[in-house]
């Protein structure tokens, strides 16, 4: 009698043990990831630092499924939905607000946390910077507020240009507010702005044939994904045809553009990202975590690509700079 009853628990456990496993792998969250641009963009690393400082592995108690649009905004929708239909419990829309909007579009209520140069507040996603209010909350660069600096940087270099170049992925309500933005800080300084778009390699090299045709003197590039991943080819196009550039992140003066003035790491914002996926897991809202801004920032100036340019950098200029490469 023993005997069977030992048996019959054994039985009980062959059968309980495997419904606990999958119970317990069941109960890992799954975290989605849907980014604008690509891997090679996006400083995953960076993010699954943040995401540890709260106590979440990959592989070990969380779960990450990646989406990347290729800079293909049509795909966001798509992609967005397919997240929602996957049961993630909170969403990382990275490198824009299309991004977010788009999880919001297929799921109103699901946590986002957001990462972008637009404001928030602009884009419909929070109430406020420091009171988000609802279920979305992040980190922006406020790229529309830094652009007025990067201009007011780039006239002091080159005093003599009149017409600026401004290369922004697509004409979208998220780039209008950026095109605005440089519209209002050229005005104040007396200068002219023309808007040229590109999402492809060809179309950036048309783009850069238009502006040669209306004469542009100086050029602004949007901070996005798709133009970092293409920094060479803009960078080459604009040494070619010897228009001085200003960038948004020291990557483009590292091969050979001109000045970048912009935050001091985007893969901050993106370890902070981690940290704010990770406490909204743990149980915090969107809706109590303010939406975080850059502190640092960092202006760049490449002196071998000025002399090839034939400018001389004026020495106010490179007391502001926070480093000048040779």
């Amino acid at each position: 009698m023993r005997r069977r009853a030992f048996i019959t628990l054994l039985g009980g456990a062959a059968v309980t043990w495997p419904l606990t496993a999958r119970a317990q792998q069941q109960a890992v969250p799954v975290i989605g990831f849907l980014d604008i641009g690509s891997p090679e963009t996006t400083n995953i690393a960076a993010f699954r630092k943040g995401l540890s400082e709260t106590g979440f592995i990959e592989g070990r108690n969380v779960a990450i499924e990646y989406r990347w649009a290729y800079s293909q905004l049509d795909r966001l929708p798509e992609l967005a939905a397919d997240l929602v239909r996957r049961r993630v419990v909170v969403v990382a829309a990275w490198s824009g607000a299309s991004a977010a909007r788009a999880v919001k579009a297929a799921n109103p209520t699901i946590p986002i946390v957001f990462q972008m140069g637009d404001d928030p507040v602009e884009m419909g996603l929070v109430a406020s910077l420091n009171r988000p209010g609802g279920n979305a909350t992040g980190m922006t660069s406020m790229s529309a507020e830094i652009l007025a600096k990067r201009l007011e940087l780039l006239h002091k270099m080159v005093p003599q240009a009149r017409r600026v170049a401004l290369l922004v992925l697509t004409r979208t309500s998220d780039t209008e507010l950026l095109i605005k933005a440089a519209q209002a800080a050229a005005a104040l300084l007396g200068l002219q702005i023309e808007v040229f778009t590109a999402s492809t390699n060809r179309e950036i090299d048309a783009a850069f044939a238009s502006l040669l045709q209306k004469q542009a003197d100086a050029l602004l590039v949007q901070p996005t994904a798709l133009f970092y991943d293409r920094r060479v080819q803009i960078v080459t196009l604009a040494a070619r045809h010897a228009v001085p550039a200003s960038y948004f992140t020291a990557g483009f003066v590292d091969v050979g553009g001109l000045m970048s003035y912009g935050p001091k790491s985007y893969d901050d914002m993106t370890y902070q990202g981690g940290i704010y996926v990770g406490r909204i897991l743990k149980g915090e809202k969107p809706a109590d975590l303010p939406v975080m801004r850059p502190t640092r920032f960092e202006f760049v100036i490449n002196l071998q690509t000025a002399r090839t340019l034939g400018i001389e950098v004026p020495p106010t200029l490179l007391s502001l700079a926070d480093e000048a490469i040779e």
